[in-house]
């Protein structure tokens, strides 16, 4: 059991990127991660890990190591979980991750439902914008929005979602609604930073995509902080359609340019896949992907 956890805390550091990141993950003192980590070196009689004040990388000998480590933890936490139960009744936790509008808005509602009518089931979930990779991070279900890249996932689509443009009816009623997206350029335009460009936007035209210049007035870190900022009058935004549903359906937004609109982006609930299904992961899918459905549809502008 000690190499086990020689081995675990191992995999923890590669995945953190330092040996402290690893102790707060596990809630155990530096200097204990760093002493069981010699401590597997010393007893494989190699290096393992390259260590320095900024970065931890691993050896030829910690690659393959880390690699064989990885299958031998799963095939332990498999065993764990059929011998406690987890394939003959819904039990144990469960991790999901969700960008974190949609998290907010969709699956945490679903998620706290679910937790209600399941007392044997726990849930971790993580919202995040970035795409998790469900094995290194240990994720049971993602949500996923856009095409799906061909991959051993298994996916169930619950939806469909556009990107779409949109601005307060008092900056349309000052600035005039846009009949072009070229007619952006003379636009306030309200960005944010990480999933599109400050400086132009692509719409399609035809066939073909046109890229437009615009003209940032206003740039953040999130979508909430834009469709904030169109609804006080800052510009005009680009989000996702269940993003704003609840506003345009108030009154607070307009959607314009909507013959120019992409095609719409597919959502799915994804997993790895496994032969034998944890029942607590079937369970949650039965249960989530109708419900997911049924918001996504009411969030069709």
């Amino acid at each position: 059991m000690d190499r086990l956890d020689a081995m675990s805390i191992l995999r923890e550091a590669v995945d953190a990127g330092s040996l402290s990141a690893a102790g707060r993950r596990l809630g155990m003192p530096l200097a204990t991660v760093s002493r069981k980590v010699s401590d597997l070196e010393r007893h494989l009689g190699t290096r393992l890990l390259n260590r320095s004040t900024r970065q931890l990388t691993l050896t030829d000998a910690g690659r393959s190591f880390v690699a064989a480590c990885r299958r031998i933890l799963d095939d332990v936490a498999e065993a764990e979980r059929s011998a406690s139960g987890e394939y003959s009744a819904p039990k144990g936790e469960l991790s999901l991750s969700a960008p974190i509008v949609f998290g907010r808005l969709h699956v945490l509602p679903v998620a706290s439902a679910f937790l209600k009518t399941h007392p044997e089931i726990d849930i971790r979930l993580m919202l995040s914008d970035r795409i998790v990779d469900l094995q290194e991070d240990r994720v049971d279900i993602a949500i996923r929005i856009g095409e799906l890249p061909d991959s051993s996932m298994v996916a169930t689509r619950v939806g469909s979602t556009r990107r779409v443009l949109c601005g307060s009816p008092a900056y349309f009623a000052e600035h005039g609604m846009p009949q072009h997206p070229r007619e952006l350029a003379t636009r306030d335009c309200i960005t944010f930073s990480g999933l599109m460009s400050a400086d132009s936007w692509t719409f399609k035209a035809g066939k073909s995509d046109s890229v437009v210049k615009i003209h940032s007035r206003l740039v953040v870190n999130t979508a909430e902080a834009a469709i904030d900022a169109a609804i006080a009058g800052v510009g005009v935004t680009r989000v996702l359609s269940y993003q704003v549903a609840k506003a345009v359906r108030a009154g607070t937004l307009v959607v314009a340019l909507q013959e120019f609109e992409a095609a719409p982006s597919p959502v799915s609930l994804v997993h790895t896949g496994q032969p034998l299904l944890p029942l607590k992961l079937r369970a949650f899918l039965d249960f989530a992907a109708p419900l997911l459905k049924t918001a996504l549809s009411r969030g069709v502008l």
